[in-house]
């Protein structure tokens, strides 16, 4: 009896804030029509995204609150209010969501009055479950009928507010444009350093031994301890253009990650690093005989934990770091943690935009948490197949 009487009243909770959320919902009726009369004019191109924005809010909190009573979480899938006043209307107009909250909308002016029918069952459910219970050693009756109108609240709520198909894909749509553009940036970037690169390092060392080289036959017959010394000069510029390319070709796939695997590469990575690093792993083994995620999954973990060490050493003033890679179901997951001062921004030039470009090109998702003080977190998460 005691764990009816305290469902009936988590139920009475849901059901009141319904209730004051469908007669809000009644006042803003209003809005609504005076947004309607005014669409046709100058002054209501500025007030439906308005509009659309405020009807939002209140469809996203009852999917928060038909959620928590659920367990289930109502995903939302809304274009982006963005733009000119043109712009903004008419993705406005045409947003998939906007249908989707409008007819919840209307439909909770009906069933929003359920939680109503309630409030007299409390003292009654009392008084006949008590009765029911007490004497005739039977289950309740009454006081689960609360429960019972708050599960059918929730559920329609969740039938109405879920997004359809082609909300979804709309919002698919603008996140892959979005991706895509920021794939493309970041390559043109990529491109450009790995220009850069060849530019001022190996052309420029390079075009050195080409002029020792011819400096030294000249200088043969005349001169041959000079000319040996121009070709061991020549040597020495051989050897680091070599050095350069390397670095760049590791720039472009770590070499070491074929030969290796990603846990071994991160090992080394850590080894090589300024700071103290402690590597863990769940789920994956070292080399080539254990399960390894696709090279260009395996190269962008790479990139975000050689980035997020070089950031700790450069910015965070820590001096030891912890890496830990795991095998997950839906993909690879890496988190970086270092015990630095934190307040990392991905608008402060520390890398992290394009360490985000990188992951979001691969559809995965980046998290950085640094509160100032400190600690930064960065985990990562990339889907694949295994």
């Amino acid at each position: 009896m005691r764990a009816t009487v305290r469902q009936a009243a988590r139920a009475t909770v849901q059901l009141v804030v319904s209730a004051a959320m469908a007669f809000g919902s009644y006042i803003f009726v209003t809005v609504l029509l005076i947004t309607a009369i005014l669409t046709a004019t100058v002054v209501g191109a500025f007030m439906l995204p308005e509009t659309v924005l405020l009807i939002r809010r209140i469809a996203g909190a009852k999917r928060q609150q038909a959620g928590a009573w659920t367990g289930r979480k109502i995903p939302e899938a809304y274009q982006p209010l963005t733009g000119t006043v043109r712009e903004r209307l008419r993705t406005a107009v045409r947003d998939p969501g906007t249908l989707t909250d409008f007819r919840w909308m209307v439909a909770y002016y009906a069933y929003g009055t359920l939680p109503v029918l309630m409030l007299p069952l409390w003292p009654l459910g009392l008084v006949v479950d008590g009765v029911w219970c007490g004497l005739l050693r039977r289950r309740a009756v009454v006081l689960p009928l609360i429960s019972r109108l708050a599960d059918l609240d929730a559920h329609w709520s969740t039938v109405l507010l879920k997004p359809s198909p082609k909300a979804q894909l709309a919002v698919r749509v603008e996140e892959l444009t979005q991706t895509r553009a920021g794939a493309i940036a970041a390559h043109e970037a990529e491109l450009r350093r790995i220009e850069r690169d060849l530019h001022d390092g190996t052309q420029a060392r390079l075009v050195s031994l080409s002029m020792r080289i011819g400096l030294a036959k000249r200088a043969y017959d005349q001169d041959p301890e000079a000319a040996r010394r121009m070709l061991d000069d020549a040597q020495t510029l051989a050897e680091e253009a070599l050095t350069d390319l390397r670095h760049v070709v590791r720039a472009i796939h770590p070499p070491i990650l074929t030969d290796r695997g990603l846990v071994g590469a991160v090992r080394a990575l850590a080894a090589s690093s300024a700071l103290s690093v402690t590597v863990t792993v769940d789920g994956l083994t070292d080399g080539h005989d254990g399960p390894r995620a696709p090279a260009a999954v395996e190269a962008a973990a790479y990139f975000v934990i050689a980035e997020s060490l070089t950031n700790a050493a450069k910015y965070s003033g820590a001096d030891r770091a912890d890496v830990h890679l795991a095998r997950a179901r839906t993909g690879l997951r890496v988190r970086v943690r270092d015990e630095g001062r934190g307040g990392a921004d991905q608008a402060g030039g520390s890398g992290l935009l394009g360490m985000q470009r990188r992951v979001a090109a691969l559809d995965g998702g980046v998290t950085v948490t640094s509160p100032v003080g400190g600690p930064t977190v960065i985990e990562v998460e990339l889907p694949c197949v295994w």
